[in-house]
């Protein structure tokens, strides 16, 4: 056996996602793991890139990350 492509249409076709491709699913391991709060050099590791610009166009935050980063921020301001 040297590739998985026949066993990953199989489950693909049963799970009824006939456009999911192998390269999705590490997309939303990494938007998973960064939207949990683990560094992209942490994911850049898991993922195997070299530097952290590779992992970070695979990283897409979520917008409740992106308000909580923003309440963060605004929390800091008024307590300064």
């Amino acid at each position: 056996m040297t590739t998985i492509k026949h066993g990953w249409h199989t489950v693909r076709d049963a799970a009824g996602l006939p456009d999911l491709g192998i390269h999705d699913l590490r997309h939303s391991a990494a938007s998973f793991m960064v939207n949990s709060g683990v560094d992209l050099f942490a994911v850049g590791k898991v993922l195997g890139h070299a530097n952290v610009a590779s992992t970070a166009r695979y990283s897409h935050l979520a917008n409740d990350t992106l308000l909580a980063a923003i309440e963060a921020g605004a929390k800091k301001q008024t307590a300064a």
